[in-house]
């Protein structure tokens, strides 16, 4: 039996009782290692559209928009054209002072340059005012520096026109610029009220143009040529300086003939307080405040639109009365024009009134 010397060893050196020591502990096995991380497939972004697709529906929800503002304007339009139709006035009244409905005073605005739209409307309100019967005076209330001839001549002869068929009082009331036209057409009623601050007078002519001879030949080498029958044919001419005989000439057949007859507007509008003598020394194209105004007689009195409506209302013997203004109702047609006003149009008509002198009853200044 073979004999063990280092297990007989191991067993001796322990106490009784107790066995042999445990064998020592094998090391833990090793911890697996950690899993890979799953591997993605790259992400593929979808694809857009073609931009042309998107252009093209872009341009069929502008085109879907704007039809839908094209018929509500249509729409707007013809509402306003029956609303029109069944009144049967071209203007709606709008109440601007409260009172009894059967005695009117009607305000009638002369606002802007005047020219020959400005007179068409007056005379349009004047003939609305006098088919009423509830009218029984009229102020009209002028801001505005003048402007052309006819336009300022035509509204002074429609006012008096109206006195004359009416019978009823008018007054001027004078806002902000009352000037040259814009008092030729004031002298035309019975009485003129300004506010204090109001610029008036302005009586005299004026004529202006643009001389394009130096930029067209000195900067731009263009030379203009003109063929005509007759010496004074194209007298003046904006492509060339005028001599002294031309502007003689224009002096004589236009503004002489237009400054006398303003003047004599005058001296027929202010006949009960300005002489011929007086007129004419006024009449050199000098503008004056109210105060200076009242002083010199081109106004009667100095005031308010509530002191116009009084003096209107005293002169028809009106114990009270509604004053109203009048104003026109929405159309297609304004909303188009004003359109075509806003857009630039260099035609043969605009080179034309750009290049040919016009005689105004205007406040140079404004």
């Amino acid at each position: 039996m073979g004999f063990d010397k280092d297990s007989d060893y191991l067993e001796s050196s322990f106490l009784p009782g107790q066995g042999p020591p445990k064998p020592p502990a094998s090391p833990a096995p090793p911890s697996p290692p950690p899993p890979a991380p799953p591997s993605y497939q790259p992400f593929e972004r979808p694809r857009k559209r073609s931009s042309g697709w998107r252009v093209f529906w872009g341009i069929l929800f502008a085109l879907s928009v704007l039809a839908n503002v094209g018929l509500f304007i249509m729409l707007a339009g013809l509402i306003a054209v029956v609303v029109m139709g069944q009144t049967g006035r071209l203007y709606n009244e709008t109440v601007v002072r409260e009172g009894p409905r059967n005695t009117k005073i009607v305000l009638v605005n002369i606002e802007g340059m005047i020219h020959s739209q400005q007179a068409e409307s007056v005379y349009q309100q004047l003939t609305s005012a006098g088919e009423d019967p509830s009218v029984r005076a009229l102020i009209v209330r002028v801001n505005s520096p003048g402007g052309t001839i006819s336009g300022s001549d035509r509204i002074y002869a429609e006012i008096n026109r109206y006195r004359r068929i009416t019978g009823q009082p008018v007054v001027a009331f004078m806002e902000g610029v009352a000037a040259s036209g814009g008092y030729y057409a004031s002298v035309a009623c019975d009485k003129i009220v300004a506010e204090p601050t109001a610029i008036t007078g302005s009586i005299g002519v004026v004529m202006s143009y643009f001389v394009f001879q130096e930029l067209l030949e000195n900067k731009l080498g263009i030379q203009p040529v003109f063929l005509t029958e007759g010496e004074k044919k194209d007298w003046p001419s904006s492509f060339r300086t005028p001599r002294q005989e031309e502007l003689d000439y224009i002096q004589e057949r236009l503004l002489t003939p237009a400054y006398e007859r303003f003047v004599a507007i005058v001296q027929e509008g202010r006949s009960g307080t300005l002489s011929a003598t007086e007129v004419r020394r006024l009449a050199d194209g000098s503008i004056y405040g109210a105060p200076q105004a009242l002083e010199e007689h081109l106004i009667d009195g100095i005031g308010y639109l509530d002191d116009a409506i009084e003096m209107a209302r005293s002169l028809a013997g009106l114990k009270a009365a509604q004053v109203v203004e009048y104003r026109r109702p929405f159309s297609l047609t304004d909303v188009l024009n004003a359109r075509s006003a806003n857009a630039l149009k260099l035609s043969r008509t605009t080179l034309y009134e750009l290049s040919t002198p016009e005689v105004l009853y205007m406040w140079s200044a404004y």
